[in-house]
């Protein structure tokens, strides 16, 4: 819970009865390694925040074939929807890479902690553009570079994430082949 709070307090003052009220509508939640955090055609019920692990987001393309989306790691937001309110049904998959453990909040709540707390969507927001502005950072350069590149670049930007995940959710990512990203490892050592 600390590091959530500590988290929060980056992006704007809160008081401790403002920080008494986040905690008290928090609960901490484990997944294991390959549980799911939502899954696609299943309506999201929570709000989480990673404080260990790491989370894939994947989905499958119309060959069946397992493509992964995103990586999200540790002080990262999950929010669902476009706002608190809507009904979310997501088209992909959330799946524990690593053991992992999040604060969630259940979407009312999390509705509460705004209705009650001033300047709460406006710190809410400043995180959201941060994740935003780090996921265009991450991703833009893939469509243009080679294989190499794109591991290199990966290795750049995911320092932390380069040993914890498996190669072929990495190949996935960057759009080869494990074999291929195999051959280009091998190279760069």
């Amino acid at each position: 819970m600390d590091k959530f709070i500590s988290f929060v307090l980056q992006f704007g003052p809160l008081n401790q009865q403002q920080i008494d009220l986040i905690v008290s509508k928090a609960m901490v939640l484990e997944l294991r390694k390959d549980e799911y955090y939502w899954e696609a055609g299943k309506t999201v019920r929570q709000i989480g925040f990673i404080t260990e692990g790491v989370i894939r987001v994947f989905y499958y393309n119309n060959k069946g074939e397992e493509i992964t989306r995103y990586f999200i790691d540790e002080n990262h937001l999950i929010l669902s929807g476009n706002t608190v309110a809507e009904i979310f049904t997501p088209s992909e998959y959330l799946s524990a890479i690593t053991d992992c453990k999040l604060v969630v909040f259940s979407k009312q709540d999390w509705k509460d902690i705004s209705e009650t707390i001033i300047g709460w969507d406006n710190i809410v927001q400043k995180i959201m553009t941060k994740h935003h502005s780090e996921k265009i950072t991450r991703r833009s350069e893939l469509v243009s570079q080679d294989g190499t590149e794109r591991y290199l670049d990966f290795i750049q930007k995911f320092p932390t994430l380069v040993n914890r995940v498996p190669l072929s959710f990495i190949a996935s990512y960057l759009g080869i082949t494990q074999s291929s990203l195999s051959r280009i490892r091998k190279k760069i050592r």
